[in-house]
């Protein structure tokens, strides 16, 4: 095998990628980035009862928005079918495989047996006495030869497996596709794969792996096997049902692909310092295998979530608005392919279709501090587009949720009209409402945390908006007199 560092990332196409699987392939893409190699896609489709047609393509695009674009053309092994045959012809030659003639009713009454009796159902206990000549029609097994195994892992260390451990195994179905245990190190051998790297669910099954690398007599790869993404609560392996979710639902919810590249990559890895905020460069400069964790790694989406608004608010504002008005596609599995097809609509709220380029960045520079993934737009900016409800006002001034505004209700009719006057006169930039607003609370002998809310839901219908001073400027003067006077009439 040659000495370039190639890896690959293998998944089989039935269902969407989610958190677990593309932490495997980050890191064997920073694995082969590191060292100047090569990342390589390997579509293990020989489980054709689970197969989806659509989660190919879902794959492929995931992995381009996560920018871990492979280095050569996808390996398919359905297309392969032939070179697996050939590899096992090898092994029955050498006398490590043979065709099984036993049926699957043979087989529970053999497993029945086992447990009768206490003990592991082992195959290769039961071996034919006379193997049939393998004709594609009959599984063909491996022979295996057991024995104790010492290797290293790259992330476990050293490890260990005693006999027991190794049993025969099919290599290829009746169906003429082979096994996961087989053609996986067929392809690595011929692809020049350098490090395997892969979830902790496959590690039982590494001492057969031995047995057959040397039944095939190739080298082995590295090792790498990598420990589960668990639950929050760290009891249980994150699965669809505790919050995996298909990677592209975060591309549709406005995570930046760099914020869960650097989520994923600190899944279970650091740098033995206390930074959490890492550039793609960086990773792939500090990557090591060696740091990954022994244990599993929780799953924390509110961190997710947290490292996503560090990378908006770093955002230049001309890639935020441009972030902002992207379409993306419905999702891959949508029951239909009409439902595939259909464009979402952009983060922006309905409303902003008709808004100039200029409004709308204006309000993304206000927002953008606050702002945590895009698909939270609507909820954040809706009132700048959109008048807020007269009910909605007057709901909140009445049953006001705002604390100050509960220990001291004001005379919000006093109040409103001493604001529409004092900003009658304002040439409306921020400066001059901050000045001419802070001049009005010591007039009115307030405070800012009573008069701002008043003013605040006025405009908003909401208690909470960004900076005060800022969201009056971008509405500007007609829009902000206009609420402030009919919020005054509804009183």
């Amino acid at each position: 095998m040659s000495e370039v560092a190639r890896t690959r990332f293998a998944p089989s196409p039935t269902g969407y990628l989610h958190v677990g699987g593309a932490r495997t392939a980050l890191f064997a893409w920073l694995t082969a980035k590191q060292a100047g190699g090569q990342f390589l896609l390997r579509i293990e489709d020989t489980d054709r009862t689970r197969h989806v047609d659509e989660a190919e393509q879902h794959i492929t695009d995931s992995l381009t928005w996560l920018g871990m674009t492979p280095d050569e053309k996808p390996l398919r092994q359905s297309q392969r079918l032939d070179i697996y045959k050939q590899w096992g012809q090898k092994l029955i030659e050498a006398g490590r495989a043979y065709a099984d003639p036993t049926s699957e009713t043979m087989l529970d009454q053999l497993r029945d047996q086992a447990k009768a009796a206490k003990k592991a159902f082992l195959y290769r206990e039961n071996r034919p006495a006379q193997a049939p000549i393998w004709n594609g029609s009959q599984p063909l097994r491996f022979k295996s030869k057991p024995q104790a195994y010492k290797w290293r892992d790259e992330v476990m260390g050293e490890l260990a497996s005693s006999p027991e451990a190794i049993d025969d195994f099919i290599l290829i179905k009746s169906d003429g596709y082979p096994t996961y245990n087989f053609a996986h190190i067929v392809d690595d051998y011929e692809q020049n794969i350098s490090h395997v790297i892969r979830s902790q669910e496959f590690l039982p099954s590494v001492p057969k792996f031995l047995n057959l690398y040397e039944a095939l007599k190739i080298k082995r790869p590295k090792l790498a096997t990598l420990p589960y993404v668990m639950r929050p609560d760290g009891k249980k392996k994150l699965s669809k049902r505790d919050g995996a979710r298909d990677i592209l639902d975060y591309k549709r919810e406005g995570f930046l692909p760099e914020a869960l590249i650097n989520f994923l990559a600190t899944l279970g890895w650091n740098d033995g310092t206390e930074q959490e905020i890492f550039s793609v460069d960086e990773l792939i400069k500090k990557f090591d295998l060696a740091r990954v964790q022994r244990s599993g790694a929780r799953f924390d989406e509110q961190r997710l979530i947290w490292m996503n608004g560090h990378y908006i608010r770093e955002l230049p504002i001309d890639r935020l608005d441009q972030l902002a008005g992207a379409k993306s596609k419905k999702p891959t599995f949508a029951k239909s392919t009409v439902d595939r097809q259909k464009a979402v609509s952009s983060f922006w709220p309905p409303e902003a279709e008709e808004a100039t380029d200029d409004y709308k960045k204006a309000v993304l520079g206000l927002v953008q501090e606050r702002l945590k993934y895009l698909a939270e737009l609507p909820q954040l900016t809706s009132f700048f587009f959109t008048e807020p409800k007269v009910e909605q006002i007057l709901k909140l001034y009445q049953e006001p949720v705002d604390g100050q505004l509960q220990k001291n209700p004001p005379d919000y009719k006093t109040y409103l009209s001493a604001v529409i006057k004092e900003l009658a006169d304002s040439d409306f930039s921020a400066k001059d409402i901050q000045n001419r607003l802070n001049k009005l609370l010591d007039r009115l002998s307030t405070k800012p945390a009573i008069l701002f809310p008043v003013i605040r839901i006025a405009l908003t219908g909401s208690q909470v908006s960004p900076e005060i001073f800022g969201t009056l400027h971008v509405l500007g003067k007609e829009k902000t007199l206009a609420r402030l006077q009919k919020a005054l009439q509804a009183l």
